[in-house]
């Protein structure tokens, strides 16, 4: 796992006490298009089942990962694809 991945990791697990959480480093898939930097690390994409998101809806999930991830959003990573839900959606 990439240390930014591990950063991700580690701050959504902190915030949001996922029952399940799998980072995923994408940016071998983005070679050489915006936002790719030599070394990768920029391209991630999350999927996060927790608790925190039962009644949100998909708008106020990506908020709130957005800003537990604030400094990695503006330090190295371009883009983020999030699949958030709360236990037992499908």
């Amino acid at each position: 796992m990439t240390a930014i991945a591990e950063r991700i990791t580690r701050k959504l697990s902190e915030a949001f006490a996922p029952q399940q959480l799998e980072v995923i480093d994408e940016s071998h898939q983005h070679h050489g298009h915006s936002g790719w930097r030599e070394g990768g690390e920029t391209h991630f994409r999350v999927d996060i089942v927790s608790d925190a998101f039962t009644g949100k809806s998909r708008l106020e999930r990506h908020r709130m990962i957005n800003a537990a991830l604030t400094q990695e959003l503006a330090e190295r990573v371009h883009a983020l694809a999030i699949a958030a839900k709360a236990p037992g959606e499908a």
